[in-house]
């Protein structure tokens, strides 16, 4: 089994929006009412002893993706036989609802999903709120920590996070990996050659020139959606590759430090060297749109999360070849190309236990994450389609002979950069989405615009308190 790019339509979309709506005003209705119950635990046990042999079914909470569907699919086949009397559910809504209808669930302390599948920076909002389990003694006693590289654990699971790069082994964990990713620059091997570029300003030059050589097909594919974090993650990374950082996390210092000359340098490139290379009407893309350019011939060079690649290389959804060797006569994968620096970006997330759902669901959940990061486990996964985080399964010929881009991920792993981790992120992503989406299409100027993030971002945290 493969990620498929599969769509489920327009109706199904209004569905799962409108169930979402549903949901966050019940959820506002209950908090509003003063639910006081407290969680069943805020501290996971170590020990799982008490498992029911009765029937449960144990649901997850993800966004609209591929993925999703590839870990229900996954976790039906293979932890029903240990644990027969067990049906995995994966919820899933629209990415731009996702954080909403987990937070609006968590402050009406009740869920209906009993693990939460949260990107990195949901981690510092739920903590703090006592939304999800500490698991650090469970951890401690089921998990070969020394298995993953240090960053991953600490960003798919630590709070307080630590600087990029580094584990705080004094600092309590949260959440396990459960999916790993980041950005892999796709190209036109038949258009611009068999060797991808180097440097961010080489693969410039060669989406230029190849958009001038072939009429119709765009240089560049790249997010630009105002919706989840679309926007932001391809200022962050080009912020990165020149050079740029996004805060001083020590002193919670943004303004002065985002905007700062690499940071300008950045934003210049993205909205008047990068920008221009795209097709018209792309100033709103996301993951499906950028697949569709790729799928359809319509891009000389484009950026895409790993996890959401997979069906670039199905026949039935490309114009490319008939056959999935003929696509890949045509594509080609590679990490990002670097310049001043050599960062990508974090993707992936992690598995979280809710704080709100019952004891026998919380043992389940628990169990399913020590089975889940099991080596052989692990490398089923990635033969499935997964991108796993031990670092014995992103070596292993399962996942790097899976699909072309897996070696790519695998590669990139010591590049990682994440965002701020705090519980201000939803506050902060918004305002930088919204302000670099504006610079992207035109209606403010990409100097006031990074000026106006970095101004909005400061007060947030300033506000916010806990500055000393």
């Amino acid at each position: 089994m493969r990620f498929a790019n599969r769509s489920r339509g327009p109706a199904r979309r209004a569905r799962l929006a409108g169930a979402t709506a549903v949901a966050m005003l019940v959820s506002l209705g209950l908090a509003a009412c003063g639910d006081d119950s407290e969680p069943a635990s805020k501290e996971a046990p170590s020990e799982l002893d008490d498992l029911t042999d009765d029937p449960v079914t144990l649901n997850f909470i993800w966004f609209e993706w591929p993925p999703a569907q590839a870990l229900e699919d996954f976790a039906n086949a293979e932890y029903t036989k240990e644990r027969p009397n067990v049906t995995i559910k994966v919820d899933t809504v629209p990415n731009a609802n996702w954080h909403d209808a987990m937070f609006t669930q968590f402050a009406a302390r009740q869920t209906d999903f009993d693990i939460a599948v949260l990107d990195s920076q949901h981690i510092g909002e739920a903590v703090t709120n006592d939304n999800i389990l500490d698991i650090t003694e469970f951890v401690e006693e089921n998990i070969d920590t020394d298995a993953y590289d240090p960053y991953l654990l600490a960003a798919y699971g630590q709070y307080p996070q630590a600087e990029t790069g580094q584990r705080d082994e004094d600092a309590s964990l949260y959440g396990l990996p459960l999916l790993g990713d980041t950005w892999t620059m796709i190209y036109r091997k038949d258009l611009i050659g068999e060797e991808p570029p180097k440097t961010w300003d080489e693969m410039i030059a060669a989406a230029k020139t190849c958009q001038d050589e072939n009429p119709g097909v765009s240089g560049l594919a790249f997010h630009q959606s105002n919706g989840s974090d679309a926007a932001a993650v391809t200022y962050n990374t080009v912020n990165g590759v020149y050079g740029g950082n996004l805060w001083e996390s020590k002193d919670r210092k943004i303004e002065g430090v985002i905007n700062d000359e690499a940071g300008h340098k950045a934003m210049d490139v993205l909205v008047n060297q990068m920008k221009p290379l795209t097709a018209k009407g792309s100033g709103n893309w996301f993951i499906d749109e950028v697949n569709a350019a790729v799928a359809q011939g319509k891009a000389c060079i484009a950026f895409q999360w790993i996890a959401a690649s997979g069906g670039l290389l199905d026949p039935a959804q490309s114009t490319l070849g008939k056959t999935r060797e003929e696509i890949l006569d045509k594509l080609g994968f590679a990490t990002l190309p670097s310049q001043d620096a050599d960062f990508v970006p974090l993707g992936g997330m992690g598995m979280h236990v809710s704080a709100y759902t019952s004891e026998a669901e919380q043992l389940e959940a628990l169990n399913f994450m020590r089975w889940f990061q099991q080596p052989e486990v692990q490398k089923k996964w990635a033969a499935a389609g997964g991108v796993p985080s031990r670092t014995d399964a992103l070596q292993s010929p399962e996942f790097l002979d899976a699909a072309p881009f897996n070696v790519v991920y695998a590669e990139s792993v010591p590049r990682l950069r994440d965002m701020w981790n705090v519980p201000e992120y939803a506050r902060l992503i918004d305002i930088e989405n919204t302000n670099v989406n504006a610079a992207l299409n035109g209606a403010k100027d990409p100097r006031e615009a990074l000026d106006e993030i970095a101004r909005q971002q400061q007060s947030v945290l300033e506000s916010s308190g806990g500055l000393d």
